[in-house]
């Protein structure tokens, strides 16, 4: 199983970025997924997660919610990560997850950078 994180780069202070996570295996394999964000000298947080079971539920760290969304393209079995208003304190290495539904292992993808300048 392998993810395929994209779309870092840099950005001004209030714009936008989108982040994608492109997974190996049908994208119906993972129950959870989610981004999880690292800064200078920090440790890793989570920022977001999408939940599939009977309906899909979405959760987000309150540092981004109302500014990121998180969603999942079934068909081109692809993680997105929207990313609006960005503010300097978003710079960080971006990583995606997924866990297997069948036995709960958790996989991630390599990061992606993202850097906001003010």
């Amino acid at each position: 199983v392998q993810l395929q994180a994209s779309g870092g780069g840099l950005v001004q202070s209030g714009g936008s970025v989108r982040l994608s996570c492109e997974t190996s295996i049908s994208i119906f394999s993972f129950d959870v997924m989610g981004w999880y964000r690292q800064g200078a000298g920090k440790q890793r947080e989570l920022v977001a997660t999408i939940i599939r079971t009977a309906s899909t539920t979405t959760n987000y760290a309150d540092s981004v919610q109302g500014r990121f969304t998180i969603s999942r393209d079934v068909a081109k079995n692809i993680m997105s990560l929207q990313m609006n208003s960005l503010k300097p304190e978003d710079t960080a290495v971006y990583y995606c997850s997924a866990r297997t539904r069948v036995d709960g292992v958790v996989y991630w993808g390599q990061g992606t950078l993202v850097t906001v300048s003010s």
